[in-house]
């Protein structure tokens, strides 16, 4: 009783210090991240971008802008809806060219602990995500001069980034810090089965076996509590299913160039993995039946097919439990 009650309190004591405090009215307002006690420590901010009230609000303000694109039709939260787990339940995501982009988007969640971002790692860290989605002639398609001159002359952002960076200027580095700064906040932890962890509520019978499914099965590439590993595998799925190019058909191996990484995706979390259709990279399945029934009947030996794949094995009674489970990591505040 007394690990609970500790438990809980670390989380309030640690959920007061999202708001900040800051003896110095003229500097920003430290955040620091709100998470509970049965998670790691999150990758911890670049010395150059660390957390404040004002950049994560300015952050939050761009994702929803949609003069960060070029036709100013479309913002980030085009492809990441909050409602969806910022996803877009897309199979193909459209941007500003009016064409489908090569890979399903993924859902952001828990950015804060990624140690690299897309499908094949390409991006290290946070503060450089958005530039590839903003310079993208298909995603945002905004021409970064031009992005920043329109920012200049707004009538609220020069203040604003004042604020947040004590800058006088707008500079696209400061764009792509306060985008970064809103993403590590993204954090997804009041599922049903954290609420277990901290022994606040319990599984049902049918949860607690999809669980032992899942921790037999699973783990090895979706750890908990984060549900994902940081690394990249091959997880039997057929190369030639589609034909957009390198991004579809080559994985990990367009970054590395390394033959051993041929077919290898980036991990994602689970979490809120209903809320998150369609799955893989390139979205070929609708349903987590379909994505249980993929690992159920994997009979192929693809090449730099990952080991811990070949060997799953579980019935169609399992099936249903394990998917039962799955949907405890569904977080309806997120």
């Amino acid at each position: 009783m007394f690990k609970i009650f500790t438990s809980i309190l670390s989380c309030i004591i640690t959920s007061c210090l999202i708001h900040g405090c800051n003896t110095n009215s003229n500097s920003p307002n430290k955040l620091q991240l709100d998470y509970p006690v049965h998670f790691p420590e999150p990758i911890p901010s670049p010395v150059r971008n660390k957390l404040t009230k004002e950049g994560v609000a300015l952050g939050k303000e761009l994702f929803f802008d949609t003069s960060l694109s070029a036709n100013e039709k479309i913002s980030c939260v085009t492809c990441h809806e909050p409602q969806l787990a910022f996803s877009d339940r897309e199979k193909f995501s459209i941007g500003h060219s009016g064409l489908e982009l090569k890979r399903n988007t993924p859902a952001l969640i828990n950015l804060a602990w990624s140690q690299s971002f897309f499908w094949d790692g390409g991006v290290k860290n946070l503060e450089s995500l958005s530039f590839a989605a903003l310079m993208n002639p298909d995603e945002m398609g905004v021409d970064l001069s031009s992005l920043c001159k329109k920012l200049n002359e707004h009538p609220d952002y020069l203040s604003k980034f004042k604020n947040a960076f004590n800058i006088d200027s707008i500079s696209s580095a400061y764009v792509s810090r306060a985008l970064a700064q809103y993403l590590r906040t993204l954090i997804s932890s009041s599922s049903k089965y954290d609420s277990v962890q901290l022994a606040l509520t319990s599984f049902s019978a049918t949860e607690k076996k999809g669980l032992s499914v899942f921790n037999n099965n699973c783990t090895a590439c979706h750890k908990p509590p984060l549900f994902m590993d940081n690394d990249f595998h091959h997880n039997g799925l057929n190369q030639y299913f589609s034909i957009k190019d390198l991004y579809l058909s080559t994985g990990r191996f367009r970054i590395t160039r390394d033959s051993s990484d041929l077919g290898k995706y980036k991990t994602p979390t689970l979490r809120s993995i209903s809320r998150t259709a369609p799955y893989m990279h390139d979205g070929r399945f609708e349903s987590l039946e379909e994505v249980l029934n993929h690992y159920q009947n994997i009979d192929s030996l693809n090449e730099n097919q990952d080991f811990l794949v070949r060997n799953i094995e579980f019935s169609d009674d399992e099936k249903m439990a394990l998917e039962s489970f799955l949907r405890t990591l569904n977080d309806p505040s997120f």
